[in-house]
C-alpha cells in the first residue's frame, strides 16, 4: 500500500517554523518569572499581583441539567469543597477605581486542588498577548495613584479594558460580574472540540455596583485615585465582605460560555480585549458556589492559584509566540516557580503585615 507522506511532511514544516517563536516564548516566560521571584515574591513577599485582597471557603455544586455537553468534571449534581479569593488589582487601598478579581479554587486547601479559575471584573481585558502584557508592565510607572500613562496613550485596547473593568467603590465584592476573557479548552464526551470562557455572577439577581459612571470616565485612565473627601476605609470592601458571611453564606452562579472549534474561526476569538457575541454565545449555568466561612489574613496570603489547576481537556490553547493571544495563559501556566518563592520567603521572613485602615492613601 503507497502511503501518502505529504500531510505528515506539511505537518513537520508546520511544526518546524513555530518552533523558535515558542523557544523565545519559553525564555521569555522563563525569565520574567525569574524576575518577579527575585524582586517581587522573595524580597517583598508579594503575590503576582492583586495583593490587597480577602478569602473564604465553603462549597461548589454543579448544576443538576446543564443543558450543553458536558465535561466528565462537572458531574450533575457533585459538590465539592471551594475557597473563593477577592483582590484588588495593584493598590492597597479599597476605595481606589481599581480593577476587582475573584479567584476560585476547588479545594479547600492552600495549592492543590483539581481545577482553579482566575476571574475579573470587566469583559475585557487590558492586554492581549505576552508581547502586550510586556509593554504593560513596562509602562507602570506608579506615582501616588497614578499608573500606565504612558501605555494607554500608546494602546486605546487597554484604555478600553481598563474603564470596562475597573469598579469604583463597589458596595460589595458580592454584587460584581467576574470574567475569565481569555479563553480555555472545552473537551466533552462528545469528543466535539470547543472552548470556553467563564464567569461569576451573584446568585440573587442584584444590580452591579462601582460601574464607571460619566464623572469617572471623564477622568484619564491612568488616575486611579480615591475621590477627594473620601471617607471609605482602605479595608472596606473586605471588612464588608467578613461581615457579610458572619451572618449568613455568599451565593454565586459559575457560568460559561461554549465556542465549537471551527477550520474558518478568526484567530480573533482568542483575543481577550473582544467579547463573544452573547446572542450566538449564551451564558449557561454551570455551578453554584457557596461561601460560608472568612478566612484571616495569613491564610489568604498564603493561597496559591494556578493555571496547571486545570482537569485534562479543560486546560490551556496551545501557544506558539509571544504574539499569540493564547500566550496569556502559557504565563500564567509557567510562572508558579514565582508564586511558590513568594510561599517559601513567608515562611523564612514572616508574614507580610495586614493592611491598616489608616495609612497613607492612593498607595
Amino acid at each position: 500500500m503507497k502511503i501518502n507522506r505529504i500531510p505528515l511532511l506539511s505537518s513537520v514544516r508546520v511544526a518546524l517554523s513555530r518552533l523558535p517563536g515558542l523557544i523565545f516564548l519559553w525564555f521569555a516566560t522563563k525569565a520574567f518569572t525569574l524576575v518577579l521571584a527575585v524582586a517581587g515574591s522573595i524580597l517583598a513577599r508579594k503575590k503576582m499581583s492583586h495583593n490587597n485582597g480577602i478569602a473564604a471557603s465553603g462549597s461548589i455544586r454543579f448544576v443538576d441539567e446543564p443543558g450543553f455537553s458536558l465535561h466528565p468534571f462537572f458531574e450533575p449534581g457533585k459538590t465539592m469543597p471551594c475557597r473563593v479569593r477577592h483582590a484588588a488589582a495593584s493598590f492597597m487601598d479599597d476605595a481606589m477605581r481599581v480593577v476587582r478579581s475573584m479567584s476560585v479554587k476547588m479545594a479547600d486547601t492552600h495549592y492543590k486542588s483539581p481545577m482553579d479559575i482566575e476571574l475579573n471584573t470587566g469583559k475585557t481585558a487590558l492586554f492581549w498577548s505576552v508581547a502586550s502584557f510586556f509593554r504593560f508592565a513596562k509602562y507602570k510607572k506608579t506615582r501616588f495613584g497614578m499608573q500606565y500613562e504612558a501605555y494607554y496613550r500608546k494602546y486605546p485596547a487597554g484604555v478600553k479594558g481598563a474603564q470596562v473593568g475597573m469598579r469604583r467603590n463597589p458596595t460589595s465584592f458580592t454584587n460584581l460580574t467576574y470574567y475569565s476573557q481569555t479563553p480555555l479548552l472545552y473537551k466533552a464526551a462528545d469528543n466535539v472540540l470547543r472552548y470556553i470562557k467563564y464567569r461569576s455572577v451573584p446568585a440573587e439577581a442584584v444590580p452591579e455596583s462601582g460601574i464607571l459612571d460619566e464623572y469617572d470616565l471623564m477622568i484619564p485612565t491612568e488616575n486611579q485615585r480615591i475621590l477627594p473627601g473620601e471617607t471609605r476605609s482602605r479595608n472596606y470592601l473586605k471588612d464588608e465582605y467578613v461581615e457579610r458571611l458572619r451572618e449568613g453564606q455568599v451565593k454565586y452562579k459559575l457560568q460559561v460560555q461554549l465556542h465549537e472549534a471551527s477550520d474558518d474561526d478568526d484567530d480573533e476569538i482568542f483575543n481577550s480585549c473582544r467579547e463573544w457575541d452573547e446572542t450566538s454565545h449564551p451564558w449557561m449555568d454551570l455551578a453554584v458556589i457557596t461561601m460560608t466561612k472568612p478566612l484571616d489574613w495569613a491564610e489568604s496570603t498564603r493561597m496559591i492559584f494556578s493555571m496547571r489547576h486545570l482537569p485534562v481537556g479543560l486546560g490551556i490553547i496551545p501557544s506558539y509566540s509571544v504574539f499569540d493571544y493564547n500566550s496569556l495563559n502559557y504565563l500564567r501556566k509557567h510562572s508558579d516557580f514565582a508564586r511558590f518563592a513568594r510561599v517559601w520567603a513567608i515562611r523564612l521572613f514572616g508574614m507580610p503585615p495586614e493592611i491598616p485602615d489608616n495609612d497613607i492613601r492612593n498607595s
